[in-house]
């Protein structure tokens, strides 16, 4: 493997120019925080600026109606349903305690509506009917819940029914629940815009949405409440300012304005003390190499998505890029194939670490240019 260590801005390739802030002179260890498990995480880097108990398996309560959310957003974005469904409430959605839009049993309520009422007014009962119109039944829409989660890589987590509601092999993680959020922006922000609405009214009931940080602070716009006896009072929120998009976990906390608080010190310290960039685009050319015995001599690598890093404030311009390439090329090379590792690190610490891929294709040369290659390789 050839083994390339460079300042980070040698391979920036002066696409975008960054304005430095004042970097304060101390960055502070997170705020404590009272609850039993808690992360804050940048959305477009994925990197985890502040957590405890990340990984520790906690009850979910409505933070469920999440992943809900995200299988109908799913379902409707397959051309399986449509917002436009009438879908008939049964006598199990209409029984549903707890939270509710108040839904009649027997009544036709479409697909948007029912959405809504679980997005805004976390219905049980628009879950429930959500769950049958889909699946058929909420025991056969647990399995879909599950299949996402584990396709989304969420670990920690098992679901039971499509509530929230209290169940002993219903759980999940701090770190799941930021990952889950994280889906929902990224893969249906057609559906996102709903996590921000404060309110919503349904057979004449208006309810404002339990997330409380959606009317003290602009820069957030979603994502859901959660509360039961056994889970306490818990909220996954997010929030952009200035094109840098924080998520924060926190679980187990004793009151609605305890969740609302602590919420709200995850998010503003992440944003005071830290700062995202964009390194490199997709499909960016990083390096271009030598091919052997292919149609082409040269094989142009890059990356497969946008990479971004989350730094302290102050410290971008300490970060240095390694790219890790294979010491020898030959073709055939397809396009997404790798050929070694683009490497970020601030000081000793790795920040992040993603496949270096071919951008293109490159076939087999003829028997000529392969007989050629083979010998200027011995010769090397």
């Amino acid at each position: 493997m050839n083994f390339i260590k460079l300042p980070i801005a040698a391979l920036l390739l002066a696409l975008v120019t960054i304005a430095q802030a004042a970097a304060p002179s101390i960055i502070p260890s997170p705020p404590s925080l009272a609850t039993t498990g808690y992360l804050l995480m940048d959305y477009q880097s994925g990197q985890v600026i502040a957590e405890e108990n990340a990984t520790q398996r906690l009850e979910p309560a409505s933070l469920t109606k999440m992943m809900t959310a995200y299988v109908v957003s799913h379902e409707l974005d397959s051309g399986h349903i449509t917002l436009e469904d009438k879908v008939r409430v049964s006598e199990k959605a209409w029984r549903m305690p707890g939270s509710r839009m108040f839904i009649e049993v027997g009544t036709t309520v479409s697909v948007e509506q029912l959405l809504k009422g679980l997005i805004i007014q976390s219905g049980n009962d628009a879950s429930v009917a959500l769950a049958e119109h889909v699946a058929g039944s909420e025991e056969s829409f647990v399995p879909l819940m599950n299949a996402h989660a584990k396709r989304l890589g969420l670990s920690g987590t098992q679901f039971a029914n499509s509530t929230g509601l209290p169940h002993p092999e219903h759980y999940t993680t701090p770190q799941d629940m930021a990952r889950l959020a994280a889906a929902i922006i990224r893969d249906f922000p057609g559906h996102y815009a709903w996590y921000a609405e404060k309110s919503y009214a349904y057979n004449g009931i208006s309810q404002n949405n339990r997330n409380l940080l959606l009317f003290r602070d602009e820069s957030v716009d979603g994502l859901k409440t959660g509360h039961t006896e056994a889970a306490g009072y818990c909220l996954v929120a997010s929030a952009m300012r200035e094109q840098m998009r924080l998520i924060s976990v926190v679980m187990g906390t004793k009151s609605e304005k305890a969740r609302t608080q602590e919420s709200q010190k995850l998010l503003n310290y992440g944003f005071r003390f830290y700062e995202t960039h964009r390194l490199y685009g997709a499909a960016q050319e990083l390096k271009e190499m030598r091919i052997w015995k292919g149609e082409g001599e040269s094989l142009k690598l890059g990356l497969q998505d946008e990479l971004y890093v989350t730094v302290p404030r102050g410290q971008y311009k300490q970060l240095n890029a390694s790219l890790n390439v294979d010491k020898t090329i030959t073709a055939p090379a397809s396009r997404g194939q790798p050929f070694g590792s683009v490497q970020i690190h601030l000081g000793e610490q790795l920040l992040a670490e993603r496949p270096l891929i071919a951008l293109h294709d490159v076939a087999e040369g003829g028997v000529l240019q392969r007989l050629k290659d083979s010998v200027l390789l011995l010769l090397q």
